[in-house]
């Protein structure tokens, strides 16, 4: 389940915005205060990071400045705020916020913006690192091969790159959107059954194993991270 940190003090929108992230199926911690937020985030990692930027004392940007320079984390950065201006919206993005929100605004963009910067992340996570090990599988992202125990699996460029996500990954769920958007390319066109064909193919090229690959109903994919018994 995806964590996700609420820092905004009208009680109203926040409450609002907690009511449609777990209708979305994010767990929330919610804070009034960015002093508040500031001490949590020192102790417990989230996915997604939505600040109010107009606050007393410390403001969402101010937290969102230290949040990137003394504590180093990268995890996304929504920022919603009032103010409209051009200038403004650049200061946001320069002192590291991944988006930026204009109140009022409708609660389908919010939702869709949160998807976007969840998956964009995950997509950033799987693609990162060159080598990875599995209980049977092998990825050589230098000379582009995964291995099956000892054999080398020949696959299509496009089972290549899920599998080797996947690989980085075992036990994490990657979404459908996840998937097209790692192997969409300039000209190609990738939809939702592009990746189940996908899928069928690298199941039969695992034979026996085929197993470890699970389907998630209604969300996406996931490698078995341990040894079938």
């Amino acid at each position: 389940m995806k964590q996700v940190l609420v820092l905004e003090d009208e009680s109203d929108v926040r409450e609002l915005l907690i009511l449609h992230l777990k209708r979305e199926g994010y767990a929330t911690d919610a804070f009034e205060q960015a002093e508040d937020a500031w001490s949590a985030l020192k102790t417990k990692s989230y996915d997604l990071m939505i600040l109010d930027w107009m606050l007393p004392r410390m403001s969402g940007l101010d937290l969102c400045k230290k949040i990137r320079n003394e504590l180093g984390i990268r995890t996304p950065i929504l920022l919603l705020t009032a103010r409209a201006e051009t200038m403004d919206k650049v200061i946001g993005l320069e002192v590291g916020a991944d988006d930026y929100l204009t109140k009022p605004f409708e609660i389908r963009e919010f939702i869709a913006r949160v998807r976007a910067l969840l998956r964009r992340s995950q997509v950033q996570e799987v693609a990162s690192g060159t080598n990875a090990t599995h209980s049977v599988l092998t990825l050589d992202e230098k000379a582009t091969r995964i291995l099956l125990r000892d054999r080398e699996l020949t696959l299509t460029p496009h089972e290549y790159k899920l599998l080797a996500a996947m690989i980085k990954s075992p036990g994490t769920t990657l979404e459908r959107a996840t998937l097209v958007a790692l192997i969409q390319g300039p000209g190609v066109a990738v939809v939702d059954r592009t990746v189940d064909t996908t899928i069928v193919g690298i199941r039969k090229k695992l034979g026996s194993d085929a197993d470890l690959i699970e389907t998630v109903r209604g969300f996406g994919y996931r490698l078995q991270s341990g040894v079938r018994t």
